[in-house]
């Protein structure tokens, strides 16, 4: 199964311990690998082999982690949010044409609703008492007839959509060649092995869980402890019991961690990090400064998306090599610039590009939107990645911000990015996300979200007046909006499309 999702149990043997979770013994490798067997003989019972697609709806944890590993050794997974309406499954299950539901034995709520309208077999997963973390047994009313044969290395391993923020979400299929190839680059990036341990509090429903913390974990032979979810009052608890060697996370949770971090000193100098990882959104400068000091380790800013089963550059890992405000380096695809609307790699500013192993072959029956993402060039197929940016003389990568965030104030362009990193140099703002507002003439105005710190009492003037101070007049943020906390998606990550409809700053359409 070279160059397939097997590498992900093919590794130690014996009681090498493979995934772990908070109150619970280890699962080794050996009962991964027989868990796997078991996963196999159960869903070809149920009629379910190569090439189906299972829907999986469970709790971040263990369970989920090792459900993903298994099932790809069979059928092709689709981890849903378990935070999902029901019209959204509707929507999501019958997109995918999923053959099966995997839910938690005691699951009635509406992804099951879902799954039993569209005639899908459901397949409950049950946990046995005592089990170490991930053991679980499924079961299944329907039985049937399935292709048993294994997956290779061209067969889909993972659907997951596109966040759909501004369209009707895309499928993307990875191939299990994508998915290993991924883990492999980040592997390499960050030099994982046997003696690594990742706290995950990343959802399992998204490329970055599921690729950085439990596939490239598992593909270099270490071990993944699978917190429930995020929870920053919890965090140190659980690095503390788990004694991991490093985590990732978006900025948003690094930032909810940094602020519980000085009443839990004795707790980071008890569990020394080698690294600290942050991806699927623009890490701040001040903020990856913050962390390095507060966890004496490196903090290794990474820039992925789901199309490129998540990594596609990455700060080298070495002490001091990291540039604040940059996304490091390529880190497995091939990373280029091109013209933002012709077929061709250009010099300095403009689209990022990406080819290589680990970029998916095309979105599922959306012949338009492959004709727009992607094109030959140099000998090479390319993907647009939709996101702005240039290397510097030294070839690390730095991001202006997505090409749809970019903010078009009566013409000249504006950085989202920009103006978040100037705001945040006051001792004031917390967090901060820079979005385009509506202008009746203008066609866009800078707006400004922030968060202050604890105790601060600045206002609307006082921040304009600092931005005032530090970049051109056009740049600064006609309106400022001081919040308790900025909305999120799903996923931890603050949302700029979108934002002034979701603050009630104009009427929706």
């Amino acid at each position: 199964m070279s160059g397939t999702v097997g590498l992900m149990v093919s590794g130690p043997s014996g009681d090498v311990s493979a995934i772990g979770a908070p109150g619970r013994d280890w699962l080794s490798y050996g009962g991964l690998r027989a868990l796997a067997g078991e996963v196999a003989g159960a869903l070809h019972g149920f009629g379910i082999g190569r090439g189906d697609r299972v829907a999986i709806v469970l709790p971040n944890g263990p369970e989920m982690a090792a459900a993903f590993v298994t099932i790809a050794q069979v059928a092709v997974t689709a981890p849903l949010n378990p935070g999902y309406r029901a019209e959204e499954y509707d929507f999501y299950l019958s997109d995918l044409g999923a053959k099966a539901l995997v839910v938690m034995a005691d699951e009635e709520g509406p992804a099951v609703a879902s799954a039993r309208r569209a005639g899908l077999a459901i397949v409950r997963l049950s946990v046995p008492e005592a089990a170490p973390a991930g053991v679980f047994t499924l079961a299944c009313e329907q039985q049937g007839r399935a292709d048993e044969s294994a997956p290779e290395a061209q067969d889909v391993a993972l659907i997951l959509h596109t966040s759909g923020t501004t369209s009707r979400p895309k499928i993307v299929p990875l191939l299990q060649s994508n998915v290993a190839a991924s883990a492999a680059h980040i592997r390499s990036a960050l030099a994982l092995g046997p003696q690594d341990r990742c706290l995950n509090v990343m959802p399992l429903f998204h490329i970055h869980g599921l690729i950085a913390a439990v596939s490239a974990t598992l593909a270099a032979g270490g071990q993944v402890w699978c917190a429930p979810g995020f929870d920053a009052l919890r965090f140190f608890s659980w690095m503390s019991e788990a004694r991991p060697t490093w985590y990732t996370a978006v900025p948003t949770m690094h930032q909810a961690i940094l602020s519980r971090a000085g009443r839990n000193a004795q707790v980071i100098e008890a569990v020394p990090l080698r690294f600290l990882r942050s991806s699927s959104a623009s890490l701040p400068a001040q903020v990856m400064g913050q962390l390095e000091e507060t966890f004496g380790a490196p903090v290794i800013e990474g820039y992925g998306m789901t199309e490129a089963a998540h990594q596609m550059a990455s700060n080298p890992l070495g002490r001091g090599a990291q540039r604040p405000g940059s996304v490091g380096v390529a880190a497995g695809p091939l990373v280029r610039i091109a013209d933002e609307l012709e077929d061709r790699l250009v010099e300095g500013v403009g689209e990022i590009v990406i080819s290589g192993p680990n970029v998916t072959p095309g979105y599922e029956n959306n012949p338009q939107a492959n004709a727009s993402s992607f094109f030959e060039a140099e000998g090479a197929r390319w993907f647009r990645t939709g996101d702005q940016g240039a290397f510097d003389a030294e070839g690390y990568l730095r991001l202006t911000g997505r090409l749809k965030e970019i903010i078009n104030r009566g013409g000249e362009k504006i950085s989202p990015l920009e103006v978040d990193g100037v705001l945040l140099d006051h001792p004031d703002i917390a967090q901060v996300v820079t979005f385009a507002l509506p202008h009746p003439k203008l066609g866009e105005e800078v707006a400004a979200a922030v968060v202050l710190r604890a105790g601060a009492e600045i206002g609307e003037r006082d921040i304009r007046d600092f931005a005032a101070g530090r970049m051109a007049d056009f740049k600064v943020p006609r309106r400022v909006i001081v919040m308790e906390e900025i909305p999120k998606g799903a996923t931890g990550k603050m949302q700029r499309i979108g934002l002034a409809e979701t603050l009630g700053l104009v009427e929706r359409a």
